[in-house]
């Protein structure tokens, strides 16, 4: 058993006869009353995401975790195939169990949580940012913004981003996995 002062980002806990992956937390001590912990916690069963909070020193039921290195294989319209890089063995996850699946490229190497109970898998960590190249974009015309504009463009894997007006087709740039967002344009 855990209490409120052990969450952090990526904890597994059973809450509701469900397990749950703790998305964001906020340790909250307002200037009157108890503090409490404000969570976003995302079920790994069913993907559905819920708001909970939790008061001060409350019990949590955490699960143990293991974690595994593995290869994304391709997907099979919701059904994503992955190969375990020490014993190639495949395994098969529904789309709802992975935080951005649209930035998910073969080959990519992520991290699988298992409960070590049942050997379950619980869910996908992916890398914290990945490189993609740009598929399609318009082409930014040079003088007509005061600020720094963006455009979107269309990567490798079909998800749609946001970039500065000097990106163009071919280009490879680095996108952030939690948010989905530009970070940089890789030069090769």
């Amino acid at each position: 058993m855990a209490s409120t002062s052990d969450i952090r980002k990526g904890l597994c806990i059973k809450y509701n006869h469900d397990i749950f992956k703790i998305i964001e937390f906020l340790h909250v001590k307002p200037g009157k009353g108890p503090a409490f912990v404000r969570t976003k916690l995302k079920s790994v069963t069913t993907g559905k995401v819920i708001d909970n909070t939790f008061s001060a020193g409350h019990k949590i039921d955490d699960v143990r975790v293991e974690t595994r290195s593995y290869q994304y294989l391709y997907a099979e319209g919701d059904t994503f195939h992955f190969m375990n890089t020490d014993d190639y063995n495949q395994i098969t996850l529904e789309k709802s169990s992975l935080d951005a699946p649209d930035l998910l490229k073969e080959g990519e190497v992520v991290t699988i949580l298992f409960n070590t109970e049942d050997s379950m898998p619980l869910s996908v960590d992916m890398p914290a940012s990945v490189i993609l190249e740009i598929t399609h974009t318009e082409p930014g015309v040079k003088g007509n913004t005061a600020t720094n504009a963006t455009k979107p463009a269309t990567v490798e894997t079909g998800a749609r981003v946001n970039v500065p007006l000097f990106i163009n087709e071919g280009d490879k740039i680095k996108v952030d996995t939690e948010k989905g967002a530009y970070l940089e344009r890789i030069k090769e």
